[in-house]
């Protein structure tokens, strides 16, 4: 017997987004969550419409990371008339695709998309270049340094600090939103290197690291992502450099396991969720999505669970389902100030950038054997545990958005 739900129209979600290249890791982690999240939702029946329940689908564009790619798949992805367009997994493609989308729209107003962004957190994208069309589900990088630095705030160990990181407008945000922070929050810490590299190009890290020592450098800053990340830390352990690091991303892609002892009490990390945040109390609702995660995806190097990405297509299935419809302007006015809660998470679409607001997390690198933790990261053995939590209205920043809304 077939599901009416599975025998009806599917709705297509067009994911854009490196599955080959230096950074396919990053894609596949991104597809394996969107899967999960799809076929939770699918499970319980499918989307509410007027004419009944609809199956989510998903369809994956390659872009091999480049934004000329991007811009190609895009056309084709809403020559298929497919409403949604999920990206994030770099903010120079996702500023492109705001762009695109725009231009598509207004050309093609039977035919709209809407960017849901799950990962690009350069912060102009809900500033400077917000857009009614685009809506971001990961907090933007000067949330994520905001956290950091809270922390960074109260380590009085913390003197001499060196931010490296890709050379594009992430990157560069990164860098930015760090010497801003600091300065405010640590007038006394020194800056004593600030380096930009090719993204996705270097293999081997041994020169940045060099220069990295040479500096005197006691704590590292860095929004690397990917095998940059992966391949930074590993040199880091490899060469001995005795420094805290405080990243956005060390939480993830064989960044544990590269980093190994070296990391235990130094490496950080800013999310929204991570395994561990249910604390040392088994059977917490924080606990359950970890477990149902890695029974869904048991091999080790698998074990990247990202919360927000459940929270979006949730979120998506409730506009869709308040707006009777998937037409791309209804669903978009349905998700401005829409609220998400669940037993261990809650989250608020703010208005007035299409910003999502919601906890964040600080959590640094242990080891599983010493106690402190219940789950590691990929089958490393290490693991992160909450440093610090703040709370939503801790993590909200103004927004010089100037959002113009279509009438129809």
């Amino acid at each position: 017997m077939v599901c009416a739900a599975h025998a009806a129209t599917p709705i297509t979600l067009g994911m854009i987004d490196g599955m080959s290249g230096p950074f396919a890791n990053a894609g596949e982690a991104v597809a394996r969550n969107l899967h999960m999240a799809i076929d939770t939702v699918n499970a319980r029946g499918g989307v509410r419409l007027p004419d009944g329940r609809h199956p989510l689908r998903l369809e994956i564009f390659d872009n091999k990371q480049g934004v000329e790619e991007s811009l190609i798949e895009l056309r084709r992805l809403t020559d298929k008339r497919i409403p949604f367009v999920l990206q994030g997994n770099s903010s120079a493609v996702a500023a492109a695709l705001v762009d695109a989308v725009e231009r598509h729209n207004r050309r093609s107003p039977d035919n709209r998309a809407l960017f849901l962004n799950y990962s690009a957190v350069d912060p102009a994208l809900t500033n400077a270049q917000c857009s009614f069309w685009h809506f971001r589900f990961d907090a933007d990088a000067n949330m994520r340094m905001h956290a950091l630095t809270e922390v960074v705030r109260n380590d009085r160990q913390a003197k001499r600090v060196y931010l490296i990181g890709q050379d594009y407008s992430f990157g560069r945000m990164v860098a930015e939103a760090a010497r801003t922070q600091l300065a405010a929050k640590r007038p006394d810490i020194a800056i004593v290197g600030n380096e930009l590299h090719p993204i996705g190009k270097i293999k081997d890290f041994a020169p940045y690291v060099a220069k990295i020592k040479a500096s005197g450098a006691d704590t590292v800053i860095t929004g690397n992502w990917g095998n940059d990340l992966t391949l930074l830390v590993k040199a880091a352990r490899e060469y001995g450099l005795d420094a805290k690091f405080y990243t956005f991303y060390g939480n993830s892609l064989g960044a544990p396991a590269a980093i190994g002892d070296a990391g235990v009490g130094r490496v950080r990390a800013v999310a929204e969720w991570h395994p561990n945040a249910g604390g040392m109390q088994a059977g917490t609702a924080s606990d359950g999505f970890y477990r149902a995660f890695h029974q869904r995806y048991p091999q080790p190097q698998d074990d990247y669970p990202l919360l927000r990405m459940h929270v979006m297509i949730e979120m998506l299935v409730q506009a869709i389902e308040q707006a009777g419809s998937t037409e791309a302007r209804a669903v978009a006015f349905a998700f401005e100030g829409a609220h998400y809660r669940n037993a261990f998470h809650d989250a608020t679409m703010r208005a007035a950038d299409h910003q999502l607001l919601q906890p964040l997390y600080v959590s640094v690198m242990q080891r599983v054997s010493d106690g402190s933790i219940r789950f590691d990261n990929e089958g490393s053995g290490y693991g992160f545990r909450t440093e610090r939590r703040l709370a939503t209205e801790d993590t909200i920043l103004p927004t010089t958005c100037n959002m113009r809304r279509p009438t129809r």
